[in-house]
């Protein structure tokens, strides 16, 4: 079955684009102003890692909750300074740039996964965005999708954010019924998630990893890596809340 999408969104599929974004071109860092921006956990993973804060800490200056598309479930959005710009916006350009959320990695594309029964597995698409502001499509640099994912160092932040999508899927099924908003399964989804120092303490303190059959080298990253603990995080999640993972227990 041919797949239908919204009324003027056409995914470019292997078709080359024309776009660049530096200081020359008159509209630089327009978009990083007065933007609405949702962060996903692997993006606040980077982002604190970079500015070498704890996650709680990048949680209470940097965010704000919103409710999003998931009912069940809060959205972070990026919290704008006093200007209405994004905070970590200076003259020069992005502070954090090596570091980006996935959304700037992204433009001026933006990518949707069709994780439904009938994709026969998930099947990601680009679309172009149109923002009248933005001068970086008159450039005369070529992309295709894929050379845009390898040159903005896309790949793990995919990865990752399939994997958070996944969970949230979980979510949206309010597997947390009857305790409502705020309630301990969903205070300690949101610490796994959005707070990956304190899971990480959560998980020492409780000695978690004890509770697995977990591959030596597999441990030791976890133990290391946040981006392996947030992976490990995630299917404990699943493991909690529907009783399937790919987790073994002991």
């Amino acid at each position: 079955m041919e797949k239908k999408f919204p009324d003027g969104m056409v995914p470019l599929g292997g078709q080359t684009f024309k776009f660049s974004c530096h200081e020359r071109v008159a509209c630089f860092t327009r978009c990083c102003k007065q933007v609405d921006m949702y962060l996903f956990p692997y993006d606040i993973l980077r982002l604190k890692n970079a500015l070498n804060i704890d996650s709680h800490d990048f949680m209470q200056k940097y965010t704000r909750l919103v409710q999003g598309e998931n009912p069940y479930f809060p959205a972070v959005m990026l919290k704008l300074n006093d200007d209405n710009n994004c905070p970590f916006l200076a003259d020069s350009g992005c502070t954090v740039y090596d570091h980006r959320p996935s959304a700037c990695r992204t433009y001026p594309l933006e990518r949707a996964v069709d994780r439904t029964p009938e994709a026969h597995g998930e099947r990601e698409f680009y679309f172009m965005t149109n923002h009248e502001y933005c001068l970086g499509h008159f450039e005369e640099r070529d992309f295709t999708v894929r050379q845009w994912v390898r040159n903005q160092r896309l790949e793990q932040f995919n990865l990752m954010n399939d994997l958070w999508g996944e969970l949230d899927t979980v979510f949206s099924t309010n597997p947390w019924r009857g305790e409502g908003a705020g309630g301990e399964k969903q205070r300690l989804a949101f610490m796994v998630c959005f707070d990956i120092d304190g899971f990480r303490k959560f998980v020492e303190h409780h000695r978690l990893l004890m509770n697995f059959r977990l591959d030596k080298d597999v441990r030791k990253r976890i133990e290391k890596d946040d981006q392996e603990l947030l992976k490990f995080g995630f299917e404990w999640l699943k493991l909690i809340l529907t009783g399937k993972s790919s987790l073994v227990q002991r």
